[in-house]
């Protein structure tokens, strides 16, 4: 039998058979079966450190005395009545609850709660980090040994052999748990959780393994550099994503309506606290349950949470995995195309506004969503700017006629070797489209003037800056991985990083202050802090200086690739 379902997993997917034969070997099952009973019985003794035993206090959880000897000692505490204080300590302190007193069915359900909730967050934290951490060394290791060019050149699909990878890799993790979850559905039982939420819990864990699992192995593919950094950098982001949002979900004063909410969505923690409400001993119900997505009630019902939670990990997981495909069989090729950044950034946009209170908080978190705004835009440049090769190539074709597209605006919006300034320029206006919106329904006066108009112009005006900006570094990256020199990427992103940063730096260190001297920071990363204490007209010129150097500095760069093009062609011609 054992033979036949080795063959079928062969037939179905070779590489899966090809990392289970690597690791399930007789001893590393045995070590995982072993760790994974060991870890189950530190669990269930740990919980009976509170064994309720022969001197068990009568103001106890579980004594059913409790109700008696409890009201008494608080209304001495009222009633500041320091004898009867003393008396009733010294009492409780020398006699305790009787056997037969005790509450053993809540005490059992409660320790098996304790059990189930424990094993939940053990679950996550070692699918999730120790899962991380070995599908990237697996591709470290692999790149490191050449074999995974020869998995590239299989004739199997990228499909197949990533499927192989998530499932075959972490086997000896997938075993861990699944020798445990007997021992934790029966805890659930016995809790008296229904089994629906236990399932519940199980699709989101999976949903989760997927979407790290596929992220990390993206992480493995575009990070060659750090070497055998890789698998300790990768999980140790989990790891430190996992924690953040643990403390997040279990702090007291915490809310789910605002524009940071997405993030904490590829979590479990906030969807697991709302299974079971016990899991962080909060007192107050969780955040979830007062969740809106444009001002729809996603909170009131457990299908909508857990429908919204799967929906937002899968779509994101079916997205790096496209960019997974790309890069596989072309590690050169960037990690999206034009086409998939549009969607991207629509995507981005559509779910950091669904969770915003446009009301009220947009104007407090604005400067927030600018900041995720240029963060976006700039790994944007990053990802879709052509090296010197590609455009020369595109170049060539363009000046010989060759193309896939008649017009050349067609071949700078979708073609993939074409510089990527028109592609940047509709991603700032499909993540500029929401502020438009916002600005049209809402009324905010302001501080200086009290004109509501001037106001929503100035601020118009910021966003236009913005996008010049952007626009401005764009070019200048495109600029410069266009030079003949080496290490061009580190040249573009070290010089665009010092455009971005550091001068919103210096003039923080400088004390120049937004309000004294608006002008200087018109032209900074950050135009918004001179915004409330400039006039239209300051702003407006401010505008107009920076549409000049984008326009002197996208001349250079037409004309750049034009000799780029007519070289390429007559070295070919030469060649021939």
């Amino acid at each position: 039998m054992m033979p036949n379902l080795i063959d079928r997993i062969g037939d179905w997917n070779p590489q899966l058979l090809r990392e289970l034969k690597g690791r399930l070997k007789f001893f590393n099952v045995a070590i995982a079966v072993a760790t994974s009973l060991l870890l189950q019985l530190v669990v269930f003794l740990y919980q009976l450190r509170e064994f309720p035993g022969d001197e068990y206090s009568l103001t106890g959880e579980y004594c059913n005395l409790r109700q008696v000897y409890e009201p008494q000692q608080n209304q001495a505490f009222r009633e500041s009545d320091q004898s009867r204080i003393t008396n009733l300590n010294d009492f409780l302190s020398n006699n305790f609850c009787p056997q037969n007193q005790i509450d053993w069915q809540l005490w059992w359900r409660d320790h098996w709660e304790y059990i189930f909730l424990s094993m939940s967050v053990i679950f996550i934290f070692t699918l999730l980090v120790a899962g991380t951490y070995l599908l990237i060394n697996d591709l470290s290791k692999e790149e490191t040994r050449g074999t995974l060019n020869f998995i590239r050149l299989s004739p199997q699909s990228e499909t197949s052999i990533l499927t192989g990878k998530l499932l075959g890799v972490p086997s000896l993790i997938y075993l861990i748990v699944l020798v445990a979850i007997p021992l934790h559905l029966w805890a659930g039982h016995s809790a008296k959780i229904a089994s629906s939420y236990i399932f519940s819990y199980y699709a989101i864990l999976a949903t989760s393994c997927i979407f790290f699992y596929n992220a990390a192995l993206l992480f493995g593919l575009v990070s060659r550099w750090f070497s055998s950094f890789q698998p300790w950098l990768g999980s140790g982001a989990v790891l430190l994503f996992l924690f953040t949002t643990m403390v997040l979900a279990s702090s007291y004063s915490n809310t789910l309506n605002n524009p940071t909410a997405w993030f904490r969505l590829f979590s479990p923690w906030d969807t697991t606290n709302y299974l079971f409400p016990n899991l962080f001993h909060l007192s107050k119900a969780s955040p979830l349950g007062n969740l809106e997505f444009f001002y729809l009630p996603l909170g009131k019902n457990i299908v909508s949470v857990l429908g919204f939670h799967l929906l937002n990990l899968g779509l994101c997981s079916y997205g790096i995995l496209q960019a997974l495909k790309r890069c596989f069989r072309n590690p050169q090729a960037s990690i999206i195309n034009k086409k998939q950044s549009y969607l991207l950034v629509a995507f981005c946009q559509l779910m950091m506004w669904g969770f915003a209170r446009w009301v009220e908080q947009v104007g407090e978190n604005y400067i927030l969503l600018a900041l995720y705004s240029l963060v976006l835009m700039l790994s944007l440049i990053a990802v879709l700017s052509p090296h010197r090769q590609d455009i020369q190539d595109w170049a060539r074709y363009r000046h010989q006629g060759v193309s896939r597209h008649k017009s050349v605006w067609q071949d700078l919006i979708w073609a993939e070797k074409s510089p990527a300034l028109v592609a940047i320029a509709i991603n700032l206006t499909i993540a500029t489209i929401p502020w438009l919106v916002w600005i049209s329904f809402t009324s905010v006066v302001d501080a200086n003037d009290g004109q509501n108009d001037i106001y929503k112009l100035k601020v118009l005006l910021a966003i236009a800056l913005s996008i010049s900006l952007i626009m401005i570094y764009a070019t200048i990256a495109q600029l410069i991985l266009l030079l003949k020199t080496p290490k061009r990427s580190f040249w573009a992103i070290g010089t665009i990083s010092a455009v971005t940063f550091l001068p919103p730096m210096i003039l923080g260190i400088l004390g120049v202050s937004s309000s004294k001297y608006p002008s200087v920071w018109l032209f900074s990363t950050f135009p918004w802090a001179g915004i409330e204490y400039s006039g239209v007209t300051t702003i407006f010129m401010s505008l107009l200086a920076e549409l000049s150097v984008l326009a002197l500095l996208n001349f250079q760069l037409t004309r750049q690739v034009r000799l780029a093009g007519e070289s390429a062609t007559k070295a070919l011609l030469a060649g021939r």
